[in-house]
C-alpha cells in the first residue's frame, strides 16, 4: 500500500452536515483499514490543531446543533492511532497561534520544509 499525504487546507469543511470533517473521517477509516497515512495541516486548518475548541451552543436561528463537531479529539485520537499530524509553523504564527495551544503530538514544519514531506510520500491527496 502506497505512503498516503492528506493535505487539508480548508477547514471545517461540511462539519454543520457530518460533525466531523469528511477528510479526517476518511484519514481515520483509512488508518483503521491498516492505510500509512499522514497528515498535513496548513492554512486555516492549521486551526484544527487547537486543544479545546467549543461549538456546541452553535445555531443557525431556531435550529441549534446536536452534535457539534469536536475536531481537536479527532485529531487527537488520529495521533493516539500512530497517524503523523504535521501542521506548517508560518500558518499557525499568521493566525496568532501558540505552541501552548497546540495539541500534543503536533509535528510542526516550517514551509521551505514541505517539498522534503511530499518527497517522502506516493501519494498525495490536497483538499
Amino acid at each position: 500500500m502506497p505512503k498516503i499525504l492528506n493535505i487539508v487546507e480548508t477547514a471545517y469543511r461540511a462539519t454543520i452536515e457530518e460533525q466531523d470533517d469528511t477528510v479526517l473521517w476518511l484519514t481515520h477509516m483509512l488508518k483503521n483499514a491498516g492505510a500509512d497515512i499522514c497528515v498535513l495541516l496548513r492554512a486555516n486548518a492549521v486551526n484544527y490543531a487547537v486543544r479545546g475548541q467549543d461549538a456546541s451552543g452553535l445555531s443557525f436561528g431556531e435550529n441549534r446543533m446536536t452534535h457539534s463537531p469536536e475536531i481537536d479529539k479527532d485529531v487527537a485520537t488520529m495521533i493516539e492511532k500512530g497517524v503523523a499530524v504535521y501542521l506548517v509553523d508560518e500558518d499557525a504564527v499568521e493566525r496568532g497561534l501558540s505552541d501552548g495551544e497546540l495539541l500534543n503530538g503536533i509535528r510542526k514544519i516550517k514551509r521551505r520544509e514541505l517539498p522534503e514531506l511530499l518527497d517522502q510520500h506516493e501519494q498525495v491527496w490536497h483538499w
